[in-house]
């Protein structure tokens, strides 16, 4: 049988584990299971750290059945690949093996005031000192600011790190280490492309910068080795797959990124998620946003190779917004339902959504706005609503490819899509309308999996899955072109500048404001019952 290769594929709202064949491509089986979200104060994202790694056993050992079923040989998988949620942030004891507070999401908006704190004391307060070395403004996004929360206000992580127990990790790094040994001999690494979304990385010099860990006052013990996106980090020690080595590892949009084979410069691709995400194939050089952008590390595919940059365009709620419809508001029985009940309106009537539940990313940085419902009427329903909700995702990207044509002066033609929001059709010729572009989606929905996959089975010593363009797989896909004027498009669109700018400067972090309102502080907080660790000297 044809090599088989394995990827983890942990996101925000759930963990899957998928197999590829490493000559065709093909999704030969996978397991899917979700993952909670805990909301203890308003802005506040949480997950658990167990059961994120539980539900990674449990996926691995689903997938093995089903492929038991399928008569397929479980020992043809010669490797797995990671791809991750990103900024999310986990702090562990290394003694003990156990998370020492619950995973702070990338979307947590509880490190406002740090954030406001760190830029009060950069120079001429400018959230943009530390982008000539990180590629990112100063914003609750990183990982950074949230390690800082977590030091000064979790003492468990204080005095952790006081006694040399605590390790830093985003979700990747957590992985790793406990699939191979954990307190046994786990390996506590990372890759480029998670570290360049930590602001205490230098995306020139390729490794953790004293100055900008100094600058958080974040020792450099806690953190991760730093390796490339392609090589063998160590063995899995647990579950059926005991010795099959990992090999691969990206951020999930980089894993997109390598999954749609965008390795030529100016290549473009967008995932819906939970967020929305746009890369930019910069080439071997890292171009500096003067539009809002972040400079990020794509990936460095082998130890020996060298590292690819992208531009990237972020936007915190995209599927999330489906989700406030359904879980908040009841307008949805399922997610599904969206494409059915915007179709039947066929049109927003003049509503616009702009669903800053986070504050906005991308181009804008602005944390202090808020989602708003625009332009309602006595004839508005549910179904102009859902129809509004799609066309915010899709006026979302159009600002951020506008950001990005800006940038490298050159105008994209197509776009290539991926992600669980693609499977919306009507959403994708939105898109299309909106853009005036073409957009491309390929049939096989899973590459960001595929790209880990791919990282993984090319690793040397796997060699497995080879990334040379003459074997590069064909992936058949569909394409959405626009189907309104450009009038049309840009009327919408200048309407829903006009609502972004009503959404602005809503919060404030100052208490007993005209509406008495304000961002969550930092509050000392107590551990989440049973992520509580030993003290200094106890196993």
């Amino acid at each position: 049988m044809d090599p088989l290769v394995g990827a983890i594929d942990q996101g925000t709202s759930s963990t899957r584990f998928l197999v590829f064949n490493a000559k065709t491509a093909e999704l030969i089986s996978h397991h899917q299971v979700e993952i909670k979200q805990s909301f203890p104060k308003e802005g506040w994202v949480e997950e658990d750290p167990k059961e994120i790694i539980q539900s990674v056993y449990e996926c691995i050992e689903k997938t093995c059945e089903k492929l038991d079923q399928l008569n397929i040989d479980i020992s043809s998988i010669k490797a797995v690949g990671v791809t991750n949620q990103r900024e999310t942030t986990l702090v562990w004891d290394k003694e003990t093996g156990e998370p020492l507070y619950n995973a702070i999401v990338w979307l947590d908006l509880r490190t406002q005031s740090t954030v406001e704190r760190l830029i009060n004391k950069a120079p001429g307060k400018n959230k943009n000192h530390l982008k000539h070395k990180t590629g990112l403004p100063i914003s609750t996004y990183f990982s950074a600011v949230k390690v800082r929360w977590l030091l000064d206000n979790v003492d468990e992580v204080h005095q952790a790190v006081l006694c040399g127990r605590a390790m830093f990790g985003t979700v990747d790094s957590w992985i790793i280490w406990c699939l191979t040994g954990g307190k046994n001999g786990g390996v506590h690494c990372t890759d480029v492309s998670n570290a360049s979304r930590t602001m205490l990385f230098n995306i020139h010099t390729m490794d953790w910068d004293p100055e900008l860990c100094s600058y958080f006052d974040i020792s450099m013990e806690i953190l991760p080795k730093v390796k490339s996106s392609s090589e063998i980090y160590g063995l899995m020690k647990t579950s059926k797959l005991e010795g099959v080595p990992i090999s691969g590892c990206l951020g999930d949009q980089s894993a997109a990124l390598v999954g749609q084979m965008c390795f030529q410069e100016g290549q473009t691709k967008n995932t819906y998620g939970t967020g929305c995400f746009m890369l930019r194939n910069t080439g071997h050089k890292p171009v500096l946003s003067e539009h809002g952008l972040l400079t990020t590390v794509a990936y460095k595919l082998g130890k020996d190779q060298p590292a690819c940059y992208a531009l990237e365009g972020s936007v915190a709620i995209a599927g999330a917004v489906v989700r406030w419809l359904k879980d908040n508001m009841g307008i949805l029985k399922s997610s599904s339902e969206i494409e059915k009940l915007a179709a039947a309106a066929g049109t927003s009537y003049g509503c616009y959504f702009v669903p800053a539940f986070s504050g906005l990313y991308a181009p804008y940085w602005e944390p202090s706005a808020r989602g708003i419902i625009c332009g309602l009427t006595q004839f508005t329903n549910k179904s102009h609503l859902a129809f509004a909700a799609l066309e915010a995702v899709c006026f979302q990207t159009r600002e951020i490819l506008d950001a990005m044509n800006q940038d490298s002066r050159v105008p994209l033609v197509q776009l290539q899509v991926d992600g669980g929001m693609t499977s919306n059709r009507l959403l994708m010729q939105l898109q299309a309308d909106i853009l005036g572009v073409c957009v491309v989606k390929p049939s096989m929905s899973e590459t960001t999996a595929l790209g880990a996959a791919m990282a993984a089975g090319a690793a040397e010593g796997v060699n497995a899955w080879s990334l040379s363009p003459v074997h590069l797989p064909r992936l058949a896909c569909e394409k959405f072109q626009p189907q309104i004027n450009c009038d049309e498009s840009e009327f919408r669109f200048a309407r829903w500048k006009k609502a972004v700018q009503r959404s602005m400067n809503w919060e404030t972090s100052e208490p007993g404001g005209p509406d008495n309102t304000r961002l969550p502080t930092d509050n000392r907080v107590s551990v989440p019952a049973g992520l509580k660790s030993g003290n200094c000297g106890s196993n």
